[in-house]
């Protein structure tokens, strides 16, 4: 038998009820802040993530999944593509391609599928899906503000909110400007150098070739090391001290709650000034729901224009299973209102009829076959958590009236069929 691969899986119902209840959340909220959706290629040239995301990142240097794709002719030399493992590079590079930077400030956002070569665990999957979106555009359009960070927070807080999912907690941080972290790259660098024998082998290459990324570490042993550290805060330039204590006054003025962690800092190479992650504790150690900051010189990377911006993405897996493990969950999958049991030779058309009526009323309907009899559509009908069992027979066709029976109490009642969508939603 031949099973998914490993790191991936196949979402069931009724579990894909809930995906559509977040997803439908996201779009709502979304919309409210003036945010519009983006769909980009699930795959890209190579080079793309090798500049924007960073050649000594875990994810370019061990998680891609990279092929090389064939020319016209065999001769022709192919070109290196890679499955996107993130978001934010590839809407950059749409940002940059299409002069989105002439329309002023873009808000954009997209929900897709996203592809990494790690160890699945709980939560994480070779196969995952994001849930990303960007404010990017030229200085001039106010892209730079922190306001526009807070509003990114507030946003996030909000969904959290309406999805139900509480005990959440926001840690910020300022990973400062580039100039920043060439003087603590330094101060690391000295710090590491007598102590990075005693780490992990992911600590030892990390501490040569990117030591901000000894922060990512999860290894115990490593910690009290790690802890003893310089941090970032201590190299912060005026700009960017001042930029981070604007954006946590906004937060505060609108009753927004945060804590710093100086320790926190995000993977990807072209993070700036504001980070941050939401956190949950039903997700255990690895308890990050979501995380992003600002990116101010990835446009420019990429070849572009200055195009400052701030972003986040969301883990639509680990969100499901945050909110699968609380009371919001409950109520999300819709049951059938009814379910239509045609009984005798003739009957499945007249069901069908009756259904097509009902499911323009906003109902769920569901149809069994005129060759079941009459214990089976009640055992299906059950089966199928319906709340009504609708009885179409050759009897209920000529007096166009039906028999409907209510499968918790019990209940039947004769209905004309133009009063069936009134009493089943009452």
């Amino acid at each position: 038998m031949i099973k998914a691969v490993r790191g991936t899986r196949d979402l069931l119902p009724p579990e894909t009820a809930l995906w559509n209840f977040v997803e439908s959340a996201v779009r709502d909220v979304f919309r409210a802040y003036n945010f519009q959706e983006i769909r980009t290629p699930i795959f890209e040239s190579t080079e793309l993530f090798a500049r924007g995301v960073g050649e000594e990142t875990d994810i370019v240097a061990k998680e891609m999944y990279t092929w090389e794709d064939r020319g016209r002719a065999d001769s022709d030399k192919g070109q290196s593509l890679t499955l996107r493992p993130e978001a934010t590079a590839g809407i950059v590079r749409a940002y940059i391609e299409h002069k989105l930077g002439d329309r002023g400030l873009n808000k954009l956002y997209c929900i897709g599928p996203m592809f990494r070569r790690e160890r699945p665990q709980k939560g994480r999957y070779r196969q995952f899906y994001q849930i990303d979106a960007e404010i990017i555009g030229p200085p001039s359009a106010g892209s730079e503000s922190p306001a526009r960070d807070a509003e990114v927070l507030e946003m996030l807080a909000t969904l959290l909110d309406r999805l139900g999912i509480t005990g959440w907690t926001l840690e910020l941080n300022s990973v400062g400007c580039p100039n920043d972290r060439v003087a603590f790259n330094e101060a690391l660098r000295k710090a590491l150098d007598p102590v990075k024998d005693k780490m992990c082998a992911d600590c030892q290459r990390r501490a040569v070739t990117n030591p901000l990324r000894v922060f990512d570490c999860k290894v115990p042993e490593d910690q009290p090391i790690i802890d003893a550290l310089p941090r970032i805060s201590q190299f912060l330039d005026e700009g960017c001290r001042k930029h981070f204590e604007a954006v946590q006054e906004i937060l505060t003025k609108v009753g927004i709650p945060f804590s710093l962690n100086d320790r926190l800092v995000r993977g990807l190479d072209y993070y700036t000034r504001t980070a941050f992650e939401f956190t949950h504790g039903a997700l255990g150690a690895q308890n990050a729901i979501l995380g992003g900051g600002r990116y101010d010189g990835l446009s420019e990377a990429l070849g572009g224009p200055a195009a400052p911006g701030i972003g986040f993405a969301i883990g639509e897996d680990r969100l499901v299973m945050s909110l699968q493990e609380s009371a919001s969950a409950a109520g999300v999958v819709k049951k059938p209102d009814l379910y239509i049991a045609p009984l005798g030779a003739g009957m499945n058309a007249e069901a069908a009829r009756l259904a097509r009526e009902l499911r323009r009323h906003d109902l769920v309907a569901d149809l069994g076959d005129e060759t079941f009899r009459l214990k089976k559509s009640f055992e299906a009908a059950t089966k199928a958590g319906a709340k009504y069992i609708l009885i179409v027979g050759e009897n209920e066709v000529k007096t166009d009236a039906f028999a409907l029976k209510n499968l918790a109490t019990g209940d039947q009642i004769s209905v004309p069929r133009a009063d069936l969508p009134r009493r089943i939603q009452e």
